[in-house]
């Protein structure tokens, strides 16, 4: 059973009892969203507590138990999250989750707008990791670019299991063939969080880059993300 946050009973200070400036709406209201700590954001997004606990203590713990990092509590699907935190419904729980992932897929979109055109591994991690981030399966996109480096589109070719997915070199020739793409990158995740690839990485690139070349179509890398890193082929002078 959950009541208002301000009227919430709690072992800590109630919402209520903090100074108007500190409270997480006036807060915003005066100094901006983000003046707001990661907890008063949960908060905000939470709106409620639970019973004999404050929608700010509930928030903290949250984080506490994930280390302090949003983004661990974003790979969480619904089912986990409920699992995890007894005492908050579907309600509350969809809308933190929606609310970590349009703030994801917010920061990719402002990373396409100031960066067009893929000149590095780094931008192209940029574009791409809001396809890739907090997935605990592996799925394998192809971003395709035109002759100038800009992104014509991103294709998902496949989605998998916890440690491999089947990629279909047909499949990445086709897209690319369709949107006359003239050169192209490979992204899949390691939901393990290992960088390095594996010797079946190494031998599904070669194919692709083996049937690329039929066509004229360059790959100019192929990248393996996991949660904060990447591995890029052509950094590492991986690429044949």
């Amino acid at each position: 059973m959950s009541v208002p946050y301000e009227t919430h009973p709690s072992g800590g200070m109630l919402i209520r009892d903090m100074q108007s400036e500190d409270r997480p709406r006036e807060k915003a209201a005066k100094y901006g969203i983000k003046s707001l700590t990661d907890s008063e954001l949960m908060a905000l997004i939470f709106s409620t507590g639970l019973k004999g606990k404050s929608v700010i203590q509930l928030s903290n713990e949250i984080l506490a138990d994930n280390d302090n990092h949003l983004s661990k509590i974003a790979r969480l699907n619904l089912t986990d999250f409920l699992k995890r935190y007894k005492g908050i419904g579907p309600a509350k729980a969809i809308t933190l989750l929606a609310a970590l992932e349009i703030g994801s897929r917010a920061a990719a979109d402002a990373a396409s707008l100031s960066s067009p055109v893929v000149t590095s591994s780094a931008t192209a991690v940029s574009l791409m990791r809001r396809h890739l981030n907090n997935l605990p399966y592996e799925e394998f996109w192809v971003m395709m670019l035109s002759q100038a480096g800009k992104v014509i589109k991103e294709v998902n070719v496949s989605r998998g299991g916890v440690s491999a997915t089947a990629v279909d070199v047909r499949i990445i020739m086709k897209h690319a063939i369709d949107n006359y793409a003239s050169a192209m990158i490979l992204f899949h995740n390691h939901p393990s969080g290992t960088q390095r690839p594996s010797a079946q990485d190494d031998a599904l690139t070669q194919k692709i880059v083996n049937a690329a070349s039929l066509f004229d179509i360059r790959v100019n890398d192929h990248i393996i993300v996991t949660d904060g890193c990447y591995y890029s082929y052509h950094d590492n002078s991986h690429l044949l």
